[in-house]
């Protein structure tokens, strides 16, 4: 037991940047860089997803992903200026999905002939839906209702919550690597490499290049390489799944995107409204606002900030919901949420600087603006970025944990709680996603609205992890298991004043607080 030399540390420290301190400007703008073209991954892989099942053209799905980025930009920034202040990136989000795939088999809408008329009808329906349930976010942020809830947390509670918003999105890693093991493992094996291995070389005298820029590295050297593969012919015969995956033209973004397109609100039309569209989207935007919650919590401790108060949870997931209002006013053709894969790069750059995901914000904004430079960044193969999941989803999911060393892990009511919640959090969604198809999920009711809803919910490892967890740790032997649950550290961060740093961390910019007063 005397060689046992690690107690428990609330902030990390081996990081180099936190929150308020910043690199110097050439790295601040390369490693800003290096989130856009991370971001990119999600914003390719979304519209490429939905468009061509709305009705939409290659143009189209060009324009979506233009669009989804500048939103994305706007959204980020007002997210590290106004709302939680972490730096966090806010993009795409898959949680989205099933109730869009609900919206697009609306029978009023496949019954529209012309592909290019149901494209711009589905995407009006998507965006009313975007728009009513956007409301739910607002209010529950602005409202303080998020900061309420959130007092039933504890780091007993968080930990699995956390862990599973990266261990949960296990299938956008290993099994994306290998549609095209030939591009997917290599890189994978080159991060890992680069990352670690090669962290302490240093090329330049003041600058740890292989730790810093290790993305822009390996994708560089892994995109030559995959792009040479598609001109010596080496997927020609292929089937067509494998072309998709792995060749570096068949996404056709280049020859279709515009060379300048500024994206505006309503572009696509007037939003409609449906009450049935509405209702599915809200199991969304709940799935979000606990992903969210997750995200922040492991953005706050790779950025060595303390945890959120609830106050700056609500305020965070309050300027989420106006995020979510622009996302259907632009047309972006999905909602937004915290980007997870973001977050786990402050941890492999070992930089948490706020100033970095703001410059990163003006890139998608600038680069969304110019078509076809963006649309080449675009052309990268997914089993590219799959291969970085596989890293920075894993490292989200081990900050989560973390968590677990200001609890009483040598209690069985805390064993039970993380074992049941963890591994229900895992089993629950898959056994959900098994039974998922194009047109149905596995709750097949008359009611399509319901069915979306409950499948969207069941779907997510972190809302089921938060159920499970949180009702559990706040109804088993409660009086007696504060110490346990580790509730002696965290009760100082539920409220903005109960820690001086919180205000260093978490205060609004142009003195905003006098207006703002937190609680």
């Amino acid at each position: 037991m005397a060689d046992i030399s690690h107690p428990p540390m609330e902030q990390l420290q081996d990081l180099e940047y936190c929150i308020d301190s910043n690199p110097p400007w050439p790295e601040t703008i390369l490693l800003a860089f290096q989130n856009y073209i991370l971001v990119i991954g999600t914003s390719v892989m979304i519209p490429s997803l939905l468009v061509p099942l709305m009705g939409g053209s290659d143009g189209d799905k060009a324009r979506v992903i233009q669009t989804l980025l500048f939103v994305s930009g706007i959204n980020t920034l007002l997210q590290t200026l106004f709302g939680t202040r972490l730096p966090a990136v806010v993009g795409g989000s898959f949680a989205y999905v099933m109730p869009i795939l609900y919206i697009i088999n609306d029978s009023s809408l496949q019954q529209i002939p012309n592909h290019h008329d149901r494209f711009e009808q589905t995407m009006r329906a998507i965006q009313g839906a975007l728009i009513v349930a956007s409301s739910i976010q607002i209010v529950a942020g602005y409202s303080q209702l998020w900061g309420l809830f959130s007092r039933f947390f504890s780091p007993l509670g968080m930990a699995p919550v956390v862990g599973l918003v990266g261990l949960g999105l296990f299938q956008r890693g290993f099994p994306m690597v290998g549609n095209c093991v030939e591009i997917g493992l290599p890189m994978l094996l080159l991060v890992i490499g680069v990352s670690q291995y090669l962290k302490q070389t240093r090329l330049l005298k003041d600058i740890p290049i292989f730790e810093r820029f290790p993305l822009l590295i390996c994708i560089t050297i892994i995109w030559i390489y995959s792009i040479i593969l598609t001109a010596s012919g080496a997927y020609r015969n292929k089937p067509y799944a494998t072309q998709l995956s792995c060749r570096t033209d068949k996404a056709n973004l280049v020859s279709t995107a515009p060379w300048f397109k500024f994206p505006y609100p309503l572009q696509w039309g007037p939003p409609t409204f449906s009450a049935g569209h509405s209702f599915a989207m809200m199991s969304s935007v709940l799935v979000s606002m606990v992903e969210s919650t997750g995200a922040y919590m492991a953005a706050s401790r790779l950025a060595i900030a303390t945890p959120p108060p609830a106050y700056v949870l609500s305020r965070g997931i309050g300027w989420q919901g106006i995020g979510l209002l622009l996302d259907g006013l632009y047309g972006t053709g999905t909602g937004s949420t915290v980007s997870v894969e973001n977050v786990g790069l402050l941890g492999l750059t070992r930089v948490g600087s706020r100033r970095v995901v703001q410059l990163s914000a003006a890139f998608m904004i600038f680069f969304s603006m110019l078509g076809k430079f963006g649309a080449v960044f675009a052309s990268i193969p997914f089993p590219i970025y799959a291969a970085l999941y596989c890293i920075l989803f894993g490292l989200v999911g081990a900050v989560g944990l973390s968590l677990l060393q200001f609890t009483n892990m040598n209690s069985m009511r805390n064993l039970i709680i993380i074992g049941l919640s963890i591994f229900l959090g895992i089993s629950i969604p898959q056994y959900f996603n098994e039974y998922a198809t194009r047109y149905h999920g596995l709750v097949r009711t008359n009611a399509g609205w319901f069915n979306a809803f409950l499948n969207t919910i069941f779907s997510s490892s972190p809302t089921v992890g938060l159920i499970v967890a949180v009702f559990l740790d706040n109804t088993l032997d409660v009086v007696n298991s504060k110490k346990d649950r580790g509730m002696p550290w965290w009760v100082k961060f539920r409220t903005f004043r109960g820690d001086n740093r919180n205000e260093e961390f978490y205060t609004l910019p142009f003195n905003l607080n006098r207006f703002f007063p937190p609680t």
